[in-house]
């Protein structure tokens, strides 16, 4: 008993520490082997691809499968700072407000 709740407690642990950004699209066009994105784009069924906003998008026999992939800085001084994404890296950096070329410390960071 002892070792199933130690096994939950790590499995639960690594559910927290886990926060991807993932959403489903269904998918309309099973019967022609391709997925229809939110932009109306055609993709081949099992294809991989990246998006404009840096997610990268999977077409499924039943769904279109899309995933964040750029690291989201949430733990610094949000009063001081902001962040600014770089849709050619797909990267943020954070700022400060008042003089933009001076870098924040992150410490926290979520995928």
């Amino acid at each position: 008993m002892k070792s199933l709740l130690g096994t939950l407690v790590v499995l639960a642990t690594f559910v927290t520490l886990c926060n991807s950004q993932c959403y489903l699209i269904p998918n309309k066009n099973v019967a022609l082997n391709e997925c229809q994105d939110l932009d109306g784009v055609s993709h081949p069924l099992n294809s991989v691809w990246k998006t404009k906003d840096c997610k990268e998008c999977t077409c499924g026999q039943d769904a279109i499968s899309c995933c964040n992939t750029a690291a989201i800085p949430v733990d610094y001084d949000t009063d001081k700072c902001q962040k600014i994404f770089n849709t050619e890296t797909c990267t943020f950096t954070v700022v400060e407000k008042k003089d933009p070329g001076k870098t924040c410390a992150v410490t926290g960071w979520v995928l």
